[in-house]
């Protein structure tokens, strides 16, 4: 007995078509299953989750600004004190640091020369072997107001650029708020009122972050 095969039919174009169009669903809806639609400006924009310095120190400064004002010490008591007990006065008054605790003080005092900035401040009634002085920029240094309050810690940040960036930002927002409005290459033999922080390192050597300043 002899057996006929029967060849298969060739794939039309229009199954092989079909095929196709199944097959293309199919990824579209995988890839439509993991994928997430942001809305521009909304908090899944990765545009706005970049740090911005400028826009964190703008938020932060007025309430900084507030503390230290609300805690500063006039600087004809707090020298003495410090002179005194600088441990017992930096843990009465100052914010805890690493490197040396934040001081708020406040003063009102005459300015000298200016040298890049910073003017050597003095002041009636702080003892003579502390001196002071009070950076106005252009440049402010330091992370003394970023630190002043003690509740902007490292943390907060992805790393430390981050960190160190945020009080270049705050420096930044307190001279736009407060310095800029002032003629401070100028202020040689002007009268002063401060309102500022210096990290306590040398209880005989205060380098002032102002945090407000009147000329009078």
């Amino acid at each position: 007995m002899s057996t006929t095969t029967v060849p298969r039919a060739p794939a039309t174009p229009r199954r092989g078509l079909m095929i196709g169009i199944v097959v293309g669903i199919a990824v579209l809806a995988g890839i439509a299953l993991d994928t997430t639609v942001v809305k521009i400006g909304s908090e899944g924009d990765v545009r706005q989750q970049a740090f911005s310095p400028d826009k964190f120190g703008e938020e932060k400064f007025p309430a900084i600004q507030a503390s230290i004002t609300e805690r500063a010490q006039d600087a004809a008591t707090l020298g003495p004190a410090l002179l005194a007990d600088k441990k017992a006065t930096a843990e009465k008054f100052g914010t805890a640091s690493s490197t040396g605790a934040i001081m708020p003080v406040r003063l009102t005092g005459v300015l000298g020369e200016a040298k890049s900035g910073v003017y050597d401040v003095k002041v009636e009634g702080v003892p003579s072997e502390i001196g002071i002085r009070v950076q106005t920029g252009p440049a402010i240094n330091g992370t003394d107001l970023r630190d002043a309050a003690g509740n902007i810690e490292f943390g907060q940040f992805k790393n430390q650029i981050e960190y160190q960036n945020a009080g270049s930002g705050i420096n930044r927002a307190m001279k736009k708020d407060v310095l800029d409005p002032i003629d401070t290459a100028n202020l040689s033999g002007k009268t002063v009122e401060i309102v500022g922080v210096f990290r306590l390192i040398n209880p005989k050597n205060w380098l002032i972050t102002p945090s407000k300043v009147t000329v009078k």
